[in-house]
């Protein structure tokens, strides 16, 4: 395929229809939180509940994103995308009707699975069809309208919550689906992988979601029943067969998670980092929210407007932070911006009964969102280049995956940590009093995560280093010249046969095609520029040529 041009209508409905797909799921990251004191009002419900409303949306999309993005690669990009979008809007219209807490719990699982097929298609949908000249324009055009979505989903879900009621949070998905199913359908070329192949790892799916649910579900009951068989099976069941998914990965030979990649010691390091970074980004957005509604007393407009500065100043400055990160390394600004973060949320415990916004909440607010902006960026781009471009795609899926669980980790074990009641959150006194003891648990993940960024990440990291560029320079081929033909043939950017295990990129960098980095959930899907073209080496930078 030539590809689409973006100057025309088809490459600009392209955009516009990826855009709504992967704005519903974003959405769905942040103005969920902020209905959640009214959802426990309306239904009865205590704060398991509220957890379980979280994570069962979180399990499913961490649990199969990776198989998402794999099916989307054997039947059709668009195929999948489109299927995801309309299971996610039939799940929402599920959880906004749902009568109960246990039917919202199975909808949000149900809804996971439809974010797990759409969030991997809507970047892959302009990779691959968006001509390459016009692909970087068009990946900012999504990752900026993604990041102006992102943004606003806490005001737009507490709006929604205060006015027509929090049932409209779900029922939101379902005109926008209606309007981008149509527009995919009519305007969208299909595209596949012609070398995909082989089984899909559906077993390795299955225990490895079953592992993080079992675990979770433990960690859940445990403030209730303690250390009883109900508590301690399911935690032993969950780690047992944590071992087991292991073993399955590892020997299977088209494995949803190849464990060769961690072979590269500095992707092992970087999401070391991830899990602690964004197991307090999860925490701290579950209970942030619930305290600045049940303990300070806001509305739920109120509190979604209040947390606006941190995705607005990741908004305005991520591309600023991507840039730095290329100049001085990833090791100081992932070092630096998890100790901001947790400055932020130790700032957060003056959150409480008569806290003043200017004075108490805003200065925790900026100090945690210029942490995020500080460590985001530079991590998904140590993500892609600390393996081999050939798995570019699979690093960057990993990476968010991790997120998630961590995520979904954090949000089922602060509570349990933190001596948080099932009650707790009905009392502004003593949801305060937990809140104050869990923000520190979260500052000191965070801690050890700029530990492990200070002794494990390299500074050098994001320069081009390797024996192919010199071959190819010796040869007279650019390097980026060659992988753009590779690409443009519908090869690897680097011969498959060199991408098993290896530890550093030879040739060419992969570089980060999303500037923009709002999702507080996860690290973006990002599988990376593979032709961008080389740096100047420094005869070239210093002759101006």
């Amino acid at each position: 395929m030539a590809g689409v041009r973006l100057s025309v209508p088809a490459g600009r409905w392209l955009v516009f229809t990826t855009v709504l797909g992967s704005a519903m799921a974003l959405l769905d990251s942040t103005v969920v939180n902020v209905a959640l004191p009214r959802i426990g009002l309306d239904l009865g419900a205590d704060l398991p509940v509220l957890q379980w409303t979280v994570n069962a949306y979180m399990l499913t999309l961490a649990g199969l994103i990776l198989l998402g993005g794999a099916l989307g690669d054997r039947f059709g990009r668009r195929r999948v995308f489109v299927t995801g979008v309309v299971w996610f809007s039939l799940a929402s219209l599920a959880c906004g009707l749902a009568p109960n807490a246990g039917v919202l719990i199975a909808a949000r699982a149900l809804q996971g699975i439809g974010g797990a097929l759409l969030t991997p298609g809507s970047l892959a949908l302009i990779q691959s069809v968006i001509h390459h000249d016009d692909r970087a324009r068009a990946i900012g055009l999504w990752s900026g309208f993604g990041g102006v979505g992102a943004a606003i989903g806490p005001f737009l879900g507490g709006w929604l919550v205060d006015g027509p009621g929090w049932r409209w949070v779900f029922f939101i998905n379902v005109p926008l689906a209606a309007v981008c199913v149509p527009v995919a359908l009519r305007h969208v070329p299909e595209t596949s992988n012609p070398r995909a192949h082989g089984r899909f790892d559906v077993l390795g799916a299955l225990l490895g979601a079953a592992a993080l649910g079992l675990i979770t579900y433990a960690l859940i009951a445990a403030p209730q029943k303690g250390a009883s068989p109900a508590v301690v099976v399911p935690a032993v069941a969950g780690l047992a067969l944590g071992v087991v998914f292991v073993l399955v990965e590892r020997r299977r030979r088209e494995p949803m998670l190849p464990l060769s990649i961690f072979s590269s010691h500095q992707f092992s390091a970087v999401n070391a980092v991830t899990l602690c970074v964004y197991a307090a980004f999860g925490g701290f957005f579950f209970l942030s929210v619930l305290d600045l509604q049940v303990v300070v007393g806001y509305s739920a407009l109120a509190a979604g407007t209040a947390l606006l500065p941190t995705t607005t100043l990741m908004l305005l400055l991520s591309a600023r932070s991507g840039e730095l990160g290329k100049r001085i390394g990833p090791r100081i600004p992932l070092t630096v911006g998890p100790l901001l973060c947790a400055a932020g949320m130790l700032l957060m415990t003056r959150a409480g009964v008569g806290a003043v916004y200017w004075r108490d909440i805003l200065p925790a607010l900026l100090v945690l969102g210029m942490g995020m902006v500080v460590v985001v960026a530079p991590l998904t781009a140590t993500v892609l280049a600390s393996v081999d471009v050939a798995r570019a795609g699979l690093a960057s899926g990993v990476n968010n995956a991790a997120a998630r669980a961590a995520g979904l980790i954090a949000v089922a074990a602060l509570p349990l940590l933190a001596g948080m009641g099932p009650e707790a959150y009905r009392s502004a006194d003593a949801f305060g009093d937990t809140f104050r003891r869990a923000m520190p648990i979260c500052a000191g993940v965070l801690v050890l995560g700029a530990i492990l960024a200070w002794y494990t990440v390299r500074s050098d990291a994001l320069e081009q280093v390797g024996e192919e560029v010199g071959a190819e320079a010796a040869a007279g081929a650019p390097a980026g010249a060659e992988a753009a033909a590779r690409t443009e043939r519908g090869e690897a950017a680097v011969p498959a046969e060199r991408a098993e295990g290896a530890v550093r990129p030879e040739g060419l960098l992969c570089r980060p095609e999303c500037a923009y980095h709002c999702g507080v959930a996860a690290p973006p899907l990002d599988p990376g520029d593979l032709s961008a073209p080389p740096p100047l080496d420094p005869d070239e930078r210093r002759s101006g040529t």
